[in-house]
């Protein structure tokens, strides 16, 4: 019973948003949504979907649980130093013009890494960065680019006090940065994918999904990158047979495509 009343809850948020649970992990996904709504006061998955159906609030809350948004700047600094001193300069012999895309970037630290990276190196004025979620609410706050000081405990310090201003309780970051990324909502598992991408950075999010959903999109990042072009993924994400979607490890968790 609890098992179809689980399953059919997944039946109906496919109608209603387009989104499939069943290509997230279904152990960590049926925990994660049994918590929420029994701290909501719901004993069923059916009475839970009919509330988040007319309560936008409760909606996003469920999608902001859904695809778990932490994020820092700067995360797993030792990564970035990499895209920083090897990546980037080698995409940029290629192609004067990069055309970058933070997938799945949640509340917009890694979007803003990046963009904050490009204009070090003054690689920012003919790039562009495209910032992507699936959750509206993540969007949002990306857009409005405040912060905690947690999120920032890896930031260098000299980018902190160039692109950022203090606030008694945050951090808000500057239009400068703010204006070189365009965020859009978009649904890795149901939506197309642009091509002609210099560099994808997609990290902290495939752990979440059955190794089938993992294939498809490795697949569909691939297609939409350029020969040469890289796909970045997080530190527990490595792939393990690289060369059935046409990559190559450039360095740990870089994977160059190849042609």
């Amino acid at each position: 019973m609890e098992d179809k009343d689980f399953n059919l809850f997944i039946a109906n948020i496919k109608k209603m948003t387009g989104i499939d649970l069943a290509l997230y992990k279904e152990a960590q996904m049926k925990r994660r949504l049994t918590s929420l709504r029994l701290k909501r006061g719901h004993q069923t998955f059916a009475t839970y979907f009919e509330a988040l159906a007319k309560d936008k609030e409760l909606f996003y809350e469920f999608l902001d649980r859904m695809t778990i948004n932490v994020s820092e700047f700067f995360r797993n600094p030792g990564r970035w130093e990499v895209l920083d001193n090897k990546i980037l300069p080698r995409l940029m012999q290629e192609s004067r013009k990069l055309k970058c895309w933070s997938a799945a970037c949640s509340t917009g630290e890694e979007p803003y890494t990046l963009s904050m990276i490009l204009m070090k190196k003054n690689y920012m004025k003919d790039s562009s960065v495209l910032a992507t979620d699936i959750d509206e609410g993540a969007i949002a706050k990306a857009k409005q680019g405040v912060y905690t000081d947690r999120s920032l405990q890896d930031a260098p310090k000299d980018l902190v006090s160039k692109y950022f201003v203090k606030d008694a309780m945050s951090y808000r970051i500057s239009p400068e940065v703010k204006n070189h990324v365009t965020f859009k909502k978009h649904n890795l598992l149901a939506d197309q994918f642009d091509t002609g991408f210099d560099l994808i950075i997609c990290r902290n999010v495939m752990i979440y999904f059955t190794e089938e959903a993992k294939n498809e999109l490795y697949m569909k990042f691939s297609r939409a990158l350029r020969p040469g072009g890289v796909l970045f993924v997080g530190s527990t994400e490595q792939i393990f047979q690289p060369q059935q979607y046409q990559f190559e490890a450039e360095d740990t968790f870089f994977y160059r495509k190849k042609g």
